[in-house]
């Protein structure tokens, strides 16, 4: 298999990258709790009750598990760059893993708590003993992880659902219900941890770090403990989608648009009755809970797929050579726009910035989301025009390679 650079591969990451804002900005802008409950901090418009509903079906969960999947064909691509060039390639793997979990301790930590790098570096650790299966077991093995994390979330839900019914051996329910009704104070309708976040993200960068070094300490790990599982199937469908060839843009237009097509009929139907069924509960702990981390996975799933076959088909039939260009610019700096992202959105909406947290509408958000994809648009493909990678792409591969690697593309006066 050639390691070339893949024009539809980077592409399609450029996309995924700008996706994850969509999925994200709500999470920078406003209290953790409105995430997933548009009415955690009370009543709210219909526009913005709108965006919330169209973003859990097309995009919350999808575009994370896009950026999962690129993840896991781009380790292939790294692995076998390593092996082509004479280096060690479990060596030139577990070292990039090890500085990448490192960077994502820091986002966490520093920047903004939504990091997904701790846990792709977590996940990457495991990913390089499939490197040389075949696409059937690639396969396989996704979804026993998928199988495995979705029963445990399920579990989770489905005791949930039982305390509210009412329905658990009296000797559980006095404590289970008390963890339930803490969680619906927390999450659910007029959440109380709705003005205490408030009050911490409006406040100063210290306060916010120790927010974050304090309470927050253990939240990295536990997110490898809850995510690990679906996200490592998610990256072995992506390795299985690359050596399949999907990924690299070799299927035939028409195939891209048939899987895309199969996929939506699928995923969508189920995902809009979820979201019914958290608009009509009124948003309660237990639907949530249920609707977002473990019933709606399967259908997430097969739309992540069926947004990557989507993209794949615009590249291919709609998108002209120069829009081409610049995703794939965008895509080959995802490292660095993810990052410059979480460091703009949150000078932006925290209280040591322009201190707009929690004070603009769900939809309104997207002007900013607009804003932040035109910029990285616009400046990625001069940067790489002018050097040969991304500003941290250089700093991750020199630390992982334990030597500066050239920059510069062509000589500057």
């Amino acid at each position: 298999m050639t390691t070339a650079r893949y024009e539809s591969l980077d592409a399609i990451r450029g996309v995924a990258v700008m996706g994850i804002l969509a999925m994200n900005i709500a999470a920078f802008a406003l209290p953790f709790a409105a995430y997933s409950n548009p009415v955690a901090g009370g009543p709210v418009s219909g526009i913005d009750l709108g965006t919330w509903f169209v973003n859990f079906v097309l995009i919350d969960s999808k575009m994370r598990g896009l950026f999962s999947m690129l993840f896991g064909a781009s380790t292939l691509l790294v692995i076998e760059s390593a092996t082509s060039g004479n280096r060690n390639a479990a060596g030139a793997h577990f070292s990039r893993m090890v500085w990448l979990g490192i960077f994502g301790l820091l986002h966490f930590y520093l920047i903004w708590f939504g990091d997904i790098l701790f846990l792709y570096a977590m996940c990457g650790l495991l990913l390089f003993a499939f490197r040389n299966l075949s696409v059937k077991a690639l396969t396989i093995w996704a979804i026993a992880f998928f199988v495995v994390g979705i029963g445990f979330l399920a579990l989770g839900w489905a005791t949930m659902a039982l305390t509210e019914a009412g329905k658990m051996p009296a000797e559980m329910a006095s404590k289970l219900s008390a963890g339930l009704a803490e969680m619906n104070a927390e999450m659910g309708p007029g959440a109380t941890g709705y003005a205490k976040e408030m009050a911490i993200y409006l406040g100063s960068y210290a306060n916010i770090v120790a927010h974050r070094t304090g309470n927050m300490l253990t939240e990295p790990f536990v997110m490898v403990l809850m995510f690990l599982w679906e996200t490592m199937g998610l990256m072995l469908v992506g390795m299985a989608l690359f050596k399949s060839r999907m990924l690299t843009g070799d299927w035939e237009a028409a195939r891209y648009r048939k899987w895309a097509l199969r996929c939506f009929l699928f995923a969508v139907p189920p995902l809009v009755a979820l979201a019914l069924y958290q608009v009509r509960s009124g948003f309660s702990a237990v639907s949530t809970f249920g609707a977002s981390l473990s019933l709606s996975a399967p259908f997430d799933i097969v739309m992540t797929i069926g947004w990557a076959a989507l993209i794949m088909w615009l590249i291919k039939v709609k998108a002209n050579e120069a829009l081409r260009a610049r995703l794939a610019a965008t895509g080959r700096m995802a490292f660095t726009n993810y990052l410059v992202t979480s460091i703009i959105m949150t000078t932006i909406f925290y209280g040591y910035g322009l201190g707009l947290f929690g004070s603009v509408g769900r939809a309104a958000l997207y002007l900013f989301c607009f804003g932040m994809w035109a910029a990285m648009l616009l400046w990625s493909k001069p940067w790489l025009e002018r050097f040969q990678y991304g500003p941290l792409e250089w700093l991750w591969r020199s630390l992982s390679r334990w030597q500066v690697q050239p920059m510069r593309k062509i000589p500057v006066a």
